[in-house]
This record gives structure tokens, C-alpha cells and sequence, in this order.
């Protein structure tokens, strides 16, 4: 049986409300000195993906004036694997004290579904949002081994030989895979996915006429238009963009309100104070907002966002949402 020591003073409501406030001032005191100091020693931003890719592109394009405004050297550290599993469980296991932050694209929204309850952490709660830097709209691109010129006529054309057109991605899970589901889904169009590792062997496909369609970003597609390799069949945008005026969207050519991008989130470890993950947002905004940037990135694809942690946090919500409905109803699995 517990017993209560008499002589311990009893504290008032009053008193201990008042010891709270007072425990929230020093706390925040040490919040502000932690981000007034910040930093004072090299940043790692981790890639979890293979180096010369989208996501690497738009991390090292950010990290080198980051460096120079926060005066501290910015190490961009490739660890791939898993579909960004390894890159990212690396970073939520990593101190939240703002040297260590990772680079996502959809896929870190996509395997809250597919593979929930696998991970070693959660893709929302085990981080602290920084950033959505950048978003790259999804081009489709068609095989010019069918006969098909337009949009419109590739889907008449699948809708006549249901399970026999072909299209491909990057891999299972990728923004391409789950943005050609969305597709069927919307338009009852069923073709038959194939997976590749990586998107340039399913480029090679493309050209060659082994698949028949194909979801990429204009950076990866763009040469081969212009090569007339592929055909362009249209952009997943609400209106067509800066850097592909000539590109329709593809509500021109039926499907009304498709909007597909894939996106660059900066992320850091949960629990890191938002003294520094404000500063880091507010100086990552001021970049890509930078006439020269801006430009840079849009000639390289990217629609530059630079948006607040609070909206990036919803964001990545909204996308968890999104992407796990799909993968729901499409019955999409890693299996």
C-alpha cells in the first residue's frame, strides 16, 4: 500500500500551471538557441535512390546554394534500395537535431499502402516535414509501332484488344506504375503492366515497340520526342506548361481533371526542432524561387513549389491518401 509523505508540500492549481508556463519557456528558450546556432557542423541529405536520377538531380541542384547560404558543407548521400525503404528508414533513424534530412518522391506515399506494416518506420509519423521543393508532371508516351497518333485513339485502340496493350514503368509502386492505374481506373481501359528496374530499359522497350505505353517526366521523354523515336501523346497537367507549351494535356484529349506529378520532399527526422526545419523551408523556398533557378528548373521539367512544413504535411497526407486508394481498388501489390 502506497503511503503519501505528509511533509511534501502540496502545490496549488495556480503553482503548478505556473510551473508549467515555466517549463515551456525554458523548452523554448533551448528551441530558439538551438535554432539561433544552427548550423555548426556539415548536413547530410540522403537520396534513396542510384545517383543521376530525378530525385538526385533536384537534391544536388538545391544543396549547393543551401550550402552557401547556411555556410556549412552539404553531403548529398546516395543509399538506394527497397523503392526508397532503405534511403529513408536510414534518415528516420538518424538524430532529429537537423544535420540529417532525405530527399522522397511518391513512392515514400505510396508504401504507407503497399507495404504497411513491413517498414521499420512510419512514412508520416517518423518525420518532421521540411519541404516539397519541386513537382515533376507525368508525360505519356506512346509506342510508334502502334497505330494509334493521339491520346484519344491509343485508348480506342486499348479498348478494343482489352489485356493485350502493354504499357511500362519503373517499377512496381512508382508514380508511373500508379499513375497508368489511375488511368484504367478512370477510363475501365485494362492493359497489362510490366515492371522494369529502372526507367531507362523501359524507355528502350518503348522505342523498340515492346511495350506500347509509357508515363515518364518530360526530361526523360522530351530527347526522344524530339528525336521522334516516341510519340507524345500528352502531359498530366490541368493546363499545358512553361516548358512543353506544344504538349497537350491529357484532359484535351477526354480525361478530364487527371493531374499526375511525381515530387521531390524534402523530409527530416520526427522530432526535430521547428526552429530549424522553419529555416531550413524558409531558405529552400528563397532558392527555387530564385529567377535563375526557376528557370533551370523548368527547363529541366520540374514546377517549383518551396512550400511551408505545415503544407508540406498535408501534402504528403493527402498523397498517402491518394496513392493507397488507388492501390486498394487496383489490387496493386509487391508480391
Amino acid at each position: 500500500m502506497k503511503t503519501v509523505d505528509s511533509t511534501m508540500p502540496v502545490l496549488s492549481r495556480r503553482a503548478t500551471l505556473g510551473l508549467g508556463a515555466l517549463a515551456a519557456g525554458v523548452a523554448g528558450a533551448e528551441h530558439e538557441a538551438d535554432a539561433s546556432d544552427y548550423p555548426t557542423k556539415p548536413i547530410r541529405i540522403i537520396v534513396p535512390y542510384t545517383p543521376g536520377g530525378t530525385t538526385d538531380i533536384a537534391t544536388r541542384l538545391v544543396a549547393e546554394p543551401l550550402s552557401q547560404v547556411l555556410g556549412q558543407p552539404i553531403v548529398v548521400e546516395n543509399r538506394s534500395g527497397a523503392n526508397s525503404i532503405v534511403g529513408a528508414g536510414a534518415a528516420a533513424a538518424s538524430p532529429p537535431d537537423g544535420y540529417t534530412m532525405v530527399m522522397v518522391l511518391p513512392a515514400h506515399a505510396a508504401n504507407a499502402t503497399l507495404q504497411a506494416g513491413k517498414m521499420p518506420f512510419d512514412p508520416i509519423a517518423s518525420f518532421t516535414p521540411v519541404s516539397l521543393t519541386m513537382s515533376v508532371p507525368l508525360v505519356l508516351a506512346g509506342s510508334k509501332h502502334v497505330s494509334a497518333q493521339t491520346f484519344r485513339e491509343y485508348l480506342d485502340y486499348a479498348r478494343e484488344r482489352p489485356g493485350r496493350v502493354n504499357y511500362g514503368s519503373s517499377g512496381i509502386g512508382a508514380t508511373a506504375h500508379l499513375a497508368m492505374e489511375l488511368l484504367q481506373l478512370r477510363t475501365g481501359v485494362r492493359m497489362v503492366h510490366v515492371p522494369y528496374r529502372g526507367t531507362q530499359p523501359a524507355l528502350q522497350d518503348l522505342m523498340a515497340g515492346n511495350i506500347d505505353l509509357l508515363f515518364d517526366t518530360y526530361s526523360t521523354l522530351g530527347p526522344q520526342f524530339q528525336a521522334g523515336t516516341i510519340r507524345p501523346l500528352g502531359i498530366a497537367t490541368a493546363e499545358r506548361t512553361a516548358f512543353a507549351p506544344e504538349l497537350p494535356t491529357l484532359a484535351e484529349g477526354g480525361l478530364d481533371n487527371f493531374v499526375v506529378s511525381s515530387w521531390c520532399m524534402l523530409l527530416a527526422p520526427a522530432g526535430t526542432p521547428q526552429g530549424i526545419v522553419d529555416r531550413l523551408s524558409a531558405e529552400v523556398r528563397k532558392i527555387v524561387h530564385e529567377s535563375a533557378m526557376t528557370k533551370k528548373l523548368q527547363d529541366l521539367g520540374f514546377v517549383v513549389e518551396g512550400r511551408s512544413p505545415a503544407e508540406t504535411g498535408e501534402f504528403l497526407r493527402s498523397e498517402v491518401d491518394r496513392w493507397g486508394s488507388v492501390i486498394r481498388t487496383a489490387h496493386v501489390t509487391v508480391e
